[in-house]
Order: structure tokens, then sequence, then C-alpha cells
């Protein structure tokens, strides 16, 4: 009995504070701070625990690296 509620207990708090990063980051998009990052960092720590922040986290590695691939080729030129 004791795993599995330690195991829900620690679900519970990985979404409990990776949702308030993922929130605190989304107003930082709007106000001063580093929002990308702190987004970035909320859903590493919901990957741990959820495939749905595993796939978007994922999604986002690919986005940014063909973003970084595409300013790097323009300054090539």
């Amino acid at each position: 009995m004791w795993p599995k509620t330690l195991r829900q207990a620690r679900r519970l708090i990985v979404l409990v504070v990776g949702m308030t990063l993922l929130l605190a980051g989304i107003v930082m998009l709007i106000t001063p701070g580093p929002g990308l990052l702190v987004i970035v960092a909320g859903l590493s720590l919901l990957a741990a625990e959820f495939v749905w922040a595993r796939r978007l986290l994922d999604k986002i590695k690919a986005k940014s690296s063909e973003v970084g691939r595409t300013i790097f080729d323009s300054y090539k030129k």
C-alpha cells in the first residue's frame, strides 16, 4: 500500500510544481523574465511523469532546432 501511495504523492507534487512553472513561464512571456526557459523547465519536470508533456517537449526541441538551423544558415550566406 505504501509504495503506491508514495508514487501517487510524487506524481501529485511533480504535477503541482510543473504546472506552477508552466504558468509562471506563460506570465513571463508578457512580463519581464525568462519565460521560454521557465516553460521548458516546467515541461521537463512534467515529462518525467506524463507522456503528454514528453511529446510536447519533443516538439519544442525539434522546432527550436529547426529555428536554430535557419538562423545559422542565414548568417552563413
